[in-house]
């Protein structure tokens, strides 16, 4: 068994692009370090629409991936060979399962009730759907979600600071931790989400519901409209 973060990132902001390549490298071990330290074997970095080939870290093990935005919301491609680069929302969630698949990856639905309409898609074939760690009380939704798609919940932080790492994570159930490894588990549904419920994490999450209310992005069950908020690529109307 491997506790494994399949969400994060390596930079603390977005656009900047040559910035952040010359960050990206201690945005790594950065995150590898307080991996180490929640007690993760793992975790995967998912920039947004690109992928760096990092070098190996000696605590834990770093697992390739990306964060594609699509037309319809984000969708994690993790696995042996993500793709390098991805225009954003010039690629349809179908589209990218079809690379995803293609390059022996994993597709999984990023946060299905913020800021994307992914998840009213019933005939594109993913491979999980993921419980994100800045809003885990939409997991109830989110795993009934997974159940009528007979997919299996996975968990990601979603972290773009490093203290943010192993918010949620999944518990893989593999002889070893290897990209391939990964990829076959989560097809096989041999993974589990988790998420940390320390009194920290629990601090840290009640600061991002009141930053998602500002943004009109809504996570909690007892709202009406989980899903508030407006996809990449689609009009506000």
């Amino acid at each position: 068994m491997y506790a494994v973060d399949l969400h994060t990132h390596t930079r603390f902001f977005h656009g900047h692009r040559a910035l952040g390549d010359r960050f990206d490298p201690l945005g790594v071990r950065m995150l590898a370090e307080m991996a180490d330290r929640r007690g993760l074997e793992g975790f995967a970095t998912t920039n947004h629409d690109y992928f760096t080939p990092f070098a190996p870290t000696a605590s834990v093990t770093t697992l390739p991936g990306i964060e594609i935005t699509t037309s319809r919301g984000h969708v994690l491609v993790i696995g042996p060979d993500p793709p390098a680069e991805t225009e954003p929302g010039a690629l349809t969630p179908g589209e990218v399962v079809d690379l995803a698949h293609e390059r022996d990856c994993a597709a999984i639905v990023a946060h299905p009730f913020r800021n994307s309409t992914v998840r009213e898609l019933e005939d594109v074939p993913f491979d999980a759907i993921e419980v994100n760690g800045k809003h885990p009380r939409s997991r109830p939704l989110v795993k009934e979600l997974a159940e009528n798609r007979d997919l299996p919940l996975v968990g990601g932080s979603d972290a773009h600071y490093p203290f943010e790492v192993g918010r949620a994570y999944t518990v893989v159930d593999a002889d070893r931790l290897t990209p391939g490894a990964l990829v076959e588990a989560i097809r096989d549904g041999r993974v589990d989400a988790r998420v940390s419920h320390s009194r920290f994490d629990r601090l840290v999450r009640r600061g991002y519901r009141a930053i998602h209310r500002q943004k009109r992005v809504i996570d909690a069950i007892e709202r009406p409209t989980p899903g508030v908020g407006t996809p990449p690529g689609e009009d506000s109307s």
